[in-house]
């Protein structure tokens, strides 16, 4: 099997043949990597690929619980758990998590992504009960206050049910839709637009001397089954979002090579979702060994992303993330 990279620039000057990545007016490319598990890597000129991944490469995303997937999006994350790793506790009562959700909306957040199992490394399993009385009275109130996108962290098909009827209008699993079976066909049903992420075991043990043949190659696989897996059972392809799971069964090399080649993913024809905010491999590199030491370097990490056509960033630090941002978008 070939797989086909993007090389991805910027910049209004562009040769001949140059094909807009995902539908944006910013980022191009003309040439791509191929890459294979059996030969080393070669360039080819855009115009020679196959016309269906050019357009798995090039057409517009959809929209996103009505957001923009030509411009960045910020996803605030919003844990109401007492053991996440960077904010546990911070948010356990519902006028509390709501009133942090706010400030992250006005701070530039158009996604609130509400969390009531910690899947921090080492993390213990939490019953659906009290996932669910952790989330939906967080839900209900922030969706009683704003408008805005409330996605639902979780692995199980219950806490979807509950959460999506309390406000919560896309769910976002860690597991890839792979530790509970009813939870795509949840999804099909509501109708409502999941990320799949890949991790490699699960929360309690991944980090237990992970390993891959080919990381990249690795995730890329999982996630093109998963969403063909999904999109078999009812939910639209242009309403999956994907995300390769930076620090979730990965060294910290896996994670280099992951983000030096996240262009890739955009073979796959759905928006890129990149949460590196705070994580283990960020402190290793930068020098941080607490977690809310790490923003310049998260910050750092996600505007490569966005360099190589992330539509969705998921952080702790709002409003430093989306004043960078901003000047990223100004200065490009």
């Amino acid at each position: 099997m070939t797989y086909y990279r993007p090389l991805v620039q910027h910049g209004e000057t562009r040769p001949e043949g140059a094909v807009p990545l995902a539908g944006g007016s910013c980022l191009w490319f003309s040439e791509v990597e191929l890459l294979s598990r059996d030969g080393p890597p070669r360039l080819m000129p855009a115009g020679l690929i196959p016309e269906e991944v050019r357009h798995r490469l090039s057409f517009r995303r959809a929209a996103i619980c009505g957001l923009d997937m030509t411009q960045p999006q910020i996803m605030g994350i919003l844990n109401v758990t007492p053991d996440s790793f960077s904010d546990g506790g911070r948010h356990a009562e519902a006028d509390a998590a709501c009133a942090a959700a706010l400030r992250m909306v006005e701070d530039g957040a158009s996604i609130i992504d509400v969390g009531g199992e910690s899947t921090r490394p080492g993390a213990d399993f939490i019953p659906e009960d009290e996932e669910i009385a952790r989330t939906v009275p967080a839900i209900e109130a922030i969706r009683a206050s704003s408008s805005v996108a409330i996605s639902i962290d979780t692995r199980k098909a219950q806490v979807a049910v509950e959460t999506l009827e309390a406000g919560a209008g896309l769910i976002n699993d860690v597991s890839g839709f792979t530790f509970d079976a009813a939870l795509g066909p949840v999804a099909a049903q509501a109708g409502v637009p999941v990320c799949v992420m890949h991790a490699q075991g699960d929360p309690a043990t991944m980090q237990e001397a992970p390993s891959y043949e080919n990381v990249l190659l690795d995730v890329y696989d999982f996630l093109s089954e998963q969403v063909d897996r999904l999109e078999a059972i009812g939910v639209l392809r242009d309403q999956i979002v994907i995300d390769p799971g930076i620090g979730f069964g990965k060294t910290v090399e896996h994670n280099l090579t992951l983000l030096r080649n996240l262009s890739l993913f955009h073979g796959l024809g759905c928006p890129i979702l990149l949460g590196v905010s705070r994580k283990g491999f960020i402190g290793k590199i930068g020098g941080a060994p607490q977690a809310d030491q790490r923003a310049p370097g998260s910050i750092a990490v996600g505007l490569a992303g966005l360099a190589q056509g992330v539509q969705i960033l998921r952080v702790h630090d709002v409003a430093e993330t989306a004043q960078a941002v901003g000047l990223w978008q100004a200065v490009r």
